[in-house]
Formats: structure tokens, sequence, C-alpha cells
């Protein structure tokens, strides 16, 4: 078990609010530790004990670290591969054992996490949170008003239905369009499969974003870290 720190030095610590901001939200009551009311004074436990501020997780584990990488085409989004193929983890520098959060199809490109945090992990993939992926695929041909109005009310899969929170056209070229889709959950190539269901084929697909979190500087094979208050972002984003 860590050594117990006061919970205000946690939270400056972990970058997220100054030391004087912390004690503010200590007194005004938004500072849980464990679902239970804090006061000045107490101390947590940051690999063991749960921080909330107005009911959202708080990352104050320094051993904890997400990235957010930039997939590119061909690389697999697992932590190893039987085949020898270049992982999504092979990309990241770090001493410590890191995870892929969720999925992204090879023949896909664009943003992943990759983590050991497994709160973060399970939020960002379970589909009670709803946290949002947005895609941005080029399709043959040019879908109509109706077909795009089909991806947001629901197509029916082999699977079962899917749908988009939103579509819309963004580009439209003489044999092939680009389509933005905010989606809600991520079944395998479901992306691909709502396309091919309404008759436009996906030549290519970007994931880019994840929930609030986006970085169009990033190019294909490159990682950063995701700032704390990236996380705290990402963490009370979604449904509750």
């Amino acid at each position: 078990m860590a050594e117990r720190i006061r919970i205000q030095k946690a939270l400056s610590n972990a970058g997220l609010m100054s030391r004087r901001a912390a004690e503010d939200a200590i007194t005004s009551g938004r500072i849980r530790m464990n679902d239970q009311s804090v006061r000045l004074g107490d101390r947590v436990d940051v690999d063991t004990d749960l921080l909330t501020v107005d009911g959202y997780p708080i990352p104050v584990n320094p051993a904890l670290e997400t990235h957010l990488l930039y997939k590119p085409v061909g690389v697999i989004s697992t932590s190893s591969d039987t085949h020898g193929r270049q992982t999504v983890v092979d990309l990241i520098v770090s001493p410590k054992r890191l995870y892929p959060v969720g999925r992204l199809d090879a023949d896909s490109e664009g943003l992943i996490l990759v983590s050991n945090d497994g709160e973060l992990a399970n939020r960002v993939t379970h589909p009670r949170y709803e946290i949002t992926k947005k895609y941005v695929a080029l399709v043959e041909g040019i879908p109509s008003l109706e077909n795009v109005r089909r991806l947001i009310d629901g197509v029916e899969l082999d699977d079962g239905p899917a749908k988009a929170m939103k579509a819309r056209v963004l580009d439209e070229q003489v044999q092939q369009s680009l389509v933005e889709l905010v989606m809600a959950e991520g079944r395998n190539r479901e992306v691909r499969r709502m396309f091919s269901a309404i008759g436009h084929e996906v030549i290519s697909l970007v994931r880019t974003a994840i929930g609030p979190i986006t970085d169009r500087t990033l190019k294909p094979g490159e990682s950063r870290a995701l700032t704390p208050g990236e996380i705290s972002r990402l963490l009370s984003s979604g449904a509750q």
C-alpha cells in the first residue's frame, strides 16, 4: 500500500487543480473518496482509493498511463500477436504493461487509446457509458439524404440493428464521398458493415475522436500521453 497523502496534495500533484482550488472543492463537498464525504486533512491512497469530483472519477494514481495513438493501417489493436504483426502496444514507448482500449480494424486508421487504467478502459468501451467515437469514411458513390438518414435511424446487420448518433456528408466527388459518423458503440467492423448495408462500400476509414479527445497534429504511428485534464474530461463524458 502506498503512503497516504492529503487529498488536496494528490489533486495538485496530478495537475488537476491548484492546492487552493482542491481545498475549496473539498470544503464545498464536491470531492468524495470511495463514495464517502471527505474533509480537509483526510488522506488518500492513490493506488487503491477512488476520488471523485461532482460524481466523476479523478485520475490521481501516478502509476497509471494513458496514451493517445494514431494507429496506422495494418497495425492491429491487440497487446500481442501470434503471427508477428505489429500491434498498437509496439508503437508506445513505456516500461509499463499497457493494453489497447477497445479496437480499431487493421485496415482502418486513426485514434486509439493505449492504457493500464482499468477504470478508464471500462468507461470508454462499455456501451452503457455511450462515450462516442467519431469517424470519417471515404465511400464509393454519393449517399442520398435518405441513405444518410438510414444510418441514423438504424440498419439491420447480421448481429442486430446498428445506428449512428450523427451522420453527415462532408464532401462529394465524382464517384466518392466523405461521410462523418458519430457512434456510441463499436462492434466488429460495424461502420464498414453499415455503409455496405446502404450500398456504399468503404474505401478508407479514419477515427478522428474518442469522446472529447482529438488531436489533428498526430501522424500515423505517433502518440502522446493524455493530460490529466483530458483524462478527467474523458471520464466525465458520456452517460452516467
